[in-house]
């Protein structure tokens, strides 16, 4: 599988989700009578499902300090148009290539789907290596853009602020193209953390439900958990601080320089003021260097927030972590994938868990568009809020009833918890289709089937 290309991998886990719903989607196609025409109606949509629609690739010359001339190669891919605008980041590599931008489109459609965010799937990238140059190149918001692997904040606002002033100098909306901007140029409090924030509450979902851990041998609740984190840039420095906060204690962080140990707990903020000072985690006076690779390291939880292809059929067996949550996107094999199932470890997929800057994202379009301040995001306050009011009500019943009836605790019903959470859609797939702890296919067969929705509403032939 490390043969493999990452688009190769990303159709690969598109292909299993399809086989297992496809049967599904016949059933439910109205039109037309002959059950062969409509199987080869659902196949014909599945297969534009799965196939990328547009592709753009780029070439313009910089001038360098020393007077010399290089050309710049970039890519964009749109994916999917089922729905408009197309969203997706823009990473600055040596190794963009088309074929990893059309992956990581085709990830951010079935991603957006999930978490049902009214987005197409779409990604960019630079082929340079900021560091190397004294000052980076913004490339062109051709939707709605965001920040990826060495593009932040910066970026963001230079390519709202270039697309301002030319092509959208009459579009009042126009800093809408871009998100991940900072706050005075219309960015939103809680973006840079969000996928940090999002993986927090995707492994809480799971790790608080009893018959998962159940399945994999381990208590509930994040409390004394112990977990490993590959990557400290952004989503792994706020998932590191989020999961510490809820009580889980971060033994292993690794970077692509090196990696750290502490089997009493490395803290993120201490980690975090260290690695700005140095430029790097080696050398961390509260850990000690770690001899071998971080992944294979003893835990409950592991998140690779690095990059794609880390887990593979070579690593996986010696993975010795309960829970593997993907915050970068891509990083398991399928063969991985299957190892990791037979072994029982469960698999947080990286469309699921990895989510939540999609979504804030979303909400700072929306305030562009709008012309209105949120202030910051109101889903833990609202969250806080309601748990405090139903807290009430069984106190309330309690008072009135406790002589006869003790304890009454207020559950909240099925279809609450999947109106409310994704986890919970994924969860409830998994159980119909006989998936056990295979979350990805669930995943991709919830995203499949909301874009299928969209295609026949919308008629799939023109």
């Amino acid at each position: 599988c490390q043969k493999l290309s990452f688009l190769s991998i990303v159709e690969s886990y598109c292909d299993r989700a399809e086989r297992v719903v496809e049967k599904e989607l016949v059933k439910r196609l109205r039109t037309p009578k002959d059950e062969n025409e409509r199987m080869l109606w659902v196949r014909g949509v599945l297969d534009a499902i799965r196939s990328c629609g547009h592709v753009l690739e780029v070439a313009f010359p910089i001038r360098r300090d020393n007077g010399c001339w290089e050309l710049i190669k970039g890519c964009r891919a749109q994916h999917s148009q089922h729905r408009l605008p197309c969203k997706g980041g823009i990473r600055y590599s040596k190794s963009v290539s088309a074929d990893e931008v059309k992956a990581l489109a085709a990830l951010m459609t079935y991603k957006c789907a999930v978490v049902d965010v009214p987005f197409g799937g779409s990604k960019a990238g630079v082929t340079i290596e900021p560091k190397n140059y004294s000052v980076s190149i913004a490339g062109p918001g051709i939707d709605v853009a965001a920040p990826d692997i060495n593009t932040g904040e910066r970026e963001m606002s230079w390519i709202a602020d270039t697309y301002a002033w030319t092509l959208g100098h009459k579009d009042i909306n126009s800093y809408a193209c871009v998100t991940g901007k900072p706050i005075s140029q219309g960015g939103i409090h809680g973006r840079p953390s969000a996928t940090g924030r999002g993986i927090l509450h995707g492994i809480e979902n799971y790790i608080n439900n009893a018959t998962y851990m159940n399945l994999i041998g381990l208590k509930t609740g994040l409390s004394g958990k112990t977990f490993v984190l590959q990557g400290f840039g952004s989503v792994g420095f706020h998932s590191m601080r989020y999961l510490q906060r809820y009580g889980a204690c971060c033994i292993c962080v690794e970077e692509v320089d090196g990696a750290i140990y502490n089997a009493d707990g490395i803290d993120s903020n201490e980690l975090q003021y260290y690695k700005q000072e140095h430029g790097t985690i080696v050398g961390f006076p509260k850990a000690k260097k770690l001899e071998g690779s971080a992944l294979e390291v003893p835990c409950d939880i592991l998140i690779p927030a690095a990059i794609e292809k880390q887990l593979t059929k070579e690593n996986a067996h010696r993975v010795q972590a309960k829970i593997i949550a993907e915050g970068a996107n891509g990083p398991t094999t399928p063969d991985a994938h299957d190892i990791f199932l037979q072994r029982k470890i469960l698999v947080l997929p990286d469309l699921y868990i990895n989510a939540g800057g999609v979504t804030v994202s979303f909400f700072e379009w929306l305030k562009n568009l709008n012309h209105v301040s949120y202030g910051r995001l109101t889903f833990k306050y609202e969250r806080d809020s309601n748990y405090h009011l139903l807290m009430s009500v069984q106190q309330s019943l309690e008072r009135k009833f406790r002589k006869s009836c003790g304890s009454i605790p207020i559950i909240p019903t099925p279809e609450f918890q999947a109106r409310i959470a994704v986890s919970y859609q994924i969860m409830s797939i998994a159980t119909k289709y006989n998936l056990g702890l295979d979350q990805r296919t669930a995943a991709y067969i919830c995203a499949i089937e909301k874009i299928f929705k969209t295609y026949i509403e919308a008629s799939f032939i023109y």
